[in-house]
């Protein structure tokens, strides 16, 4: 395949460095060699690249495919050299890794920054080649990733597959008994995640890009990976402390996956392309909101969504006692009810590995019984509605702006024309008492956005008597 990039820059004048947009602080100053120009400083770094426009368009139509290609070439090389450095752990690790990142997933943080890229006028194809290169590697570091969270999660089934940790684990159980292959499957799955990681972080340093750019994709490359750590670490740091306030688990959410899974993949594509700072800061203001919708919709299909189609066993989170804002949202609309057994209830479940399904049918009760689960839903189309209004903003090529406009309410997991404009962001104050994660239809959010439309959300508990969460399921 043919690695490509995207947009067009007159080879005397590079493209200038993007400035700083809050959370996204990037140097300023000369470099050397910042004076050369994007068809010098981007040339082929495994195989040629399209031959212009039109075969870059020809990507347009299937870019996951084409990020799939990238990767076989990528890995192929990577396995080779793997094997020369030892067949066994390229067999049991490396290998792995390979599949593991090929066969699975719906690539949409590489979609992201492909059409972020073609957003911000980018179609040359050193830029395009660009765009779907730091695509691949973020498609490694999210195997590190998954790796890593499994491992964490003790989670068995992964895009309904046994977990890397299960598969080892599975391995060599007959060999050394189960508790042994179980320690060695999580070590193992440890260290392909380091792997995913390294050959993640290679692909980027290889990839040409034009001075500035390259500092630019560096620098944002390297704040994401400390988010992505940051935000996991509260992720876990809350669990063990118990730690559920709304605004420590939205900081978690927004550092684990706002950032990493919509913002910065934009970033990333609109620094490739060369963009103006007005146009990254509306995209990552975007971005910002649509992940963060993104991660509340996965807390609802942790509990609620079907198997079939997460590819995970449901309650996960519920079985880690994980801070998610769903729960966060449920006790503080107990505790402001006073509804005792509805926090028995949660207190009794939350963490408790050994939960069955009449058990999270209880909990889910709950999450329901509150209005958690409809001010979540609620709050998944606020988010979603704020990010296009920025999207919206945005000056942006009609070729790359629909598509990437469809990826983001995608992302956020809400379906064409569900998306209301305006909204306020969860975690800001209102005034007259409205209960935690609430909106108010009609009430406008300071700043002059519009008021905000959401389907009514009910009071607690209409129809059951104060104190009682019941198990009717």
């Amino acid at each position: 395949m043919r690695p490509s990039q995207a947009k067009d820059h007159p080879a005397a004048s590079p493209p200038r460095p993007i400035a700083a947009v809050p959370g996204a602080s990037l140097p300023h100053g000369p470099v050397a060699g910042g004076g050369e120009g994007r068809d010098t400083a981007c040339t082929a770094a495994s195989g040629p690249l399209p031959d212009g426009p039109a075969e870059v368009r020809r990507i347009d139509a299937d870019v996951p495919g084409a990020v799939g290609r990238l990767l076989d070439q990528v890995l192929e090389e990577r396995l080779r050299r793997a094997r020369l450095a030892d067949p066994l752990f390229a067999e049991e690790v490396a290998e792995r890794v390979a599949r593991f990142t090929l066969h699975g997933g719906k690539r949409t943080r590489a979609q992201l920054v492909w059409w972020a890229t073609r957003a911000c006028a980018g179609r040359d194809p050193a830029s395009a080649a660009a765009a779907l290169r730091i695509g691949g590697a973020l498609e490694l570091l999210q195997t590190c990733a998954l790796v890593h969270d499994d491992v964490m999660d003790r989670a068995v089934l992964r895009r309904g597959q046994p977990t890397l940790h299960t598969d080892l684990t599975d391995r060599y159980a007959d060999r050394v008994g189960r508790e042994r292959a179980r320690r060695f499957g999580q070590s193992v799955a440890l260290l392909a995640g380091d792997l995913a990681l390294a050959w993640a972080d290679d692909l980027v340093a290889e990839t040409p890009l034009a001075a500035w750019t390259g500092v630019a994709v560096r620098r944002l490359w390297s704040d994401m990976r400390t988010e992505m750590v940051a935000g996991q670490y509260l992720d876990v740091q809350g669990q063990i402390t118990g730690a559920r306030s709304l605004s420590r688990v939205l900081r978690a959410a927004h550092l684990k996956s706002a950032l990493y899974s919509v913002e910065r993949p934009l970033a990333l594509g609109a620094a490739v392309a060369g963009a103006d700072d007005v146009t990254l800061r509306r995209l990552c203001d975007a971005g910002r909101r649509v992940g963060l919708a993104f991660q509340l919709r996965d807390d609802l299909d942790d509990v609620f969504g079907d198997p079939r189609e997460t590819g995970k066993t449901c309650g996960g989170d519920i079985r880690e006692g994980k801070p998610t804002y769903l729960v966060a949202v449920a006790r503080a609309r107990a505790e402001a009810a006073g509804d005792g057994t509805a926090l028995a209830l949660l207190d009794r479940w939350l963490g408790d590995d050994a939960l069955t399904e009449p058990a999270l049918d209880e909990v889910r009760e709950v999450l329901v019984a509150t209005g958690a689960r409809a001010i979540v839903e609620a709050k998944v189309d606020q988010l979603a509605a704020r990010g296009l209004r920025h999207f919206d903003g945005a000056v942006l090529d009609p070729e790359g702006a629909g598509p990437l406009r469809a990826l983001l309410l995608a992302t956020a997991g809400v379906r064409p024309g569900e998306a209301r404009s305006g909204g306020a962001q969860p975690g800001e104050p209102r005034s007259g008492g409205a209960q935690p994660g609430e909106a108010r239809p009609g009430e406008a959010r300071p700043g002059g956005d519009a008021p905000v439309r959401l389907r009514p959300v009910p009071d607690p508990y209409p129809s059951r008597a104060r104190g009682g969460a019941g198990s009717g399921r």
